[in-house]
């Protein structure tokens, strides 16, 4: 078996990515670019790079298990990584990404893309005729919930004004209300939700108001910056939030840790001759202790929050509002059923089709939540656009 070696001689100075190709599965005598590596992490973002080495690694190990030759692949090889993944339950999608991966290290290495053959883009265009292409879409949290006017109708089923009037007034419950206001507001994805610093939010022309900067996104990769809007309604919960925590600077949305004390009667101090030896030996039991109240103290987090927990959150907050009565007409099925759908893009998803409800155009729209393509918020409206389309509006009128 020929091995992947570095370019440049001291080995262990090579970075995780460049390290993880030396270990990989090779059938020839394969040099790597550490310059070359070097320059991609550079071009790239953190989460594209730990995707490649995410994909790369189960390549590697299919490979080994299959006892295949993961560097430089054959699109034989290809091919039945992909049948696999597929049969265990992978979708277009993300095949396209294994895919994607797998042509980047080649490219990378200097060697022949397998992926490039016939038989590769067949293969992958058969499993999308036999699966479709549909992704399942997260479900939409909408501000007022499932209704046809965002203006005049009650708030009905799950609705973000319900789960935020839910919010306690401990430091738990003014954070989330902050963090779900924010995120509904500004139709921030996960990863840049948790990137928000107290300086990134500026006056705006309404004195109620404020703007948001975001100096990167998903879409924005090279850093040219763009701006959403909050509402008085997330000022306020954001400016209650720092007072309770006393964050003046750097990440706005931090890990909450509580530490809850049970009530302690008054607990007089023994005397040292009645400790006996078969009882462990300490003196603090000779001291007094008085009665204390039970009590909750809380220590806030340093750093940002990680973007895997805002789905998490988002399912705490439903559960807190169904128990304290604020979703009066769902029932506990109803909630467990709805939490399968609920992630961290529920609230990107809700805004856009409540922005679709209230009559914006695709444009502004698009400009809202920071799309260079009209694919996702269409995608997005897909099921409103079928009931309030033409076939729906007549159905209506037919009773």
């Amino acid at each position: 078996m020929a091995a992947v070696e570095a370019a440049l001689p001291a080995i262990k100075a090579l970075d995780d990515l460049a390290w993880m190709v030396v270990q990989m599965r090779a059938g020839e005598r394969i040099i790597v670019d550490e310059a070359l590596i070097a320059a991609y992490q550079a071009a790239s973002s953190p989460h594209s790079i730990r995707a490649l080495k995410s994909d790369l690694e189960a390549f590697d190990l299919w490979c080994t298990r299959k006892n295949r030759i993961a560097l430089p692949a054959t699109p034989e090889t290809v091919v039945a990584y992909l049948n696999d993944r597929a049969g265990k339950g992978a979708k277009p999608a993300s095949l396209g990404r294994y895919r994607a991966s797998i042509a980047k290290i080649h490219r990378l290495l200097d060697l022949k893309d397998p992926t490039q053959a016939e038989l590769v883009k067949l293969r992958l265009r058969a499993i999308r005729r036999e699966n479709g292409v549909a992704q399942a879409q997260a479900r939409p949290l909408r501000f007022k919930g499932p209704v046809r006017d965002v203006e005049r109708d009650q708030p009905r089923g799950l609705n973000i004004r319900a789960l935020l009037e839910a919010c306690g007034d401990d430091l738990t419950g003014l954070r989330d209300r902050a963090l779900l206001s924010t995120a509904y507001d500004t139709c921030l994805r996960a990863s840049e939700l948790v990137a928000v610093c107290v300086e990134h939010i500026v006056e705006a022309l309404d004195p109620e108001a404020r703007l948001l900067e975001i100096p990167r996104s998903k879409a924005d990769q090279e850093g040219e910056g763009a701006t959403a809007f909050l509402s008085p309604r997330s000022v306020r919960a954001i400016a209650a939030w720092r007072a309770a925590s006393g964050i003046e600077k750097g990440p706005l949305f931090r890990r909450v840790q509580a530490r809850r004390y049970k009530v302690r009667k008054v607990m007089p101090g023994r005397k040292i001759e009645s400790i006996s030896s078969r009882e462990r030996w300490d003196l603090r039991k000779t001291l007094h202790r008085g009665a204390m109240a039970a009590r909750v103290e809380y220590d806030v987090g340093e750093g940002a929050l990680h973007p895997g927990s805002i789905g998490p959150i988002w399912h705490a907050m439903i559960r807190k509002a169904f128990e304290r009565g604020a979703l009066m007409d769902l029932t506990i099925d109803d909630i467990v059923r709805l939490l399968k759908g609920i992630s961290a893009h529920s609230t990107r998803v809700g805004l856009t089709q409540d922005m679709f409800v209230s009559g914006e155009d695709l444009a502004g729209i698009m400009d809202a939540g920071r799309w260079k393509s009209p694919r996702m918020p269409l995608s997005y409206n897909r099921n409103l656009a079928a009931e309030q389309g033409a076939a729906g509006r007549l159905m209506r009128k037919l009773g």
